[in-house]
């Protein structure tokens, strides 16, 4: 069963657009809201349509713009991909 880390997030949100190359994100991001890393609402979305591209599991918007932090996101995928299986 695969395991979304907060590395994979990292990378993810590195290639995703609207990234503020003013943050550091190999520091500690886990606890930081989204908009406190310069990620609008927009670019939450676009995070999710990857992951649900790369992992198969269904990310609501809803869902995900509310989740706040990397680390809550994170645990979120990961219980969305024991669910599915994957």
């Amino acid at each position: 069963m695969s395991r979304f880390t907060l590395e994979e997030l990292r990378e993810i949100m590195r290639s995703s657009a609207g990234v503020d190359e003013g943050v550091d994100l190999d520091s500690d991001i886990g606890d930081l809201e989204f908009d406190e890393l310069g990620y609008d609402s927009l670019a939450v979305l676009e995070f999710a349509s990857i992951v649900q591209r790369r992992y198969g599991v269904p990310i609501p918007d809803d869902i995900v713009t509310e989740s706040g932090t990397p680390a809550k996101a994170v645990h979120f995928i990961n219980t969305q991909i024991e669910k599915a299986g994957v």
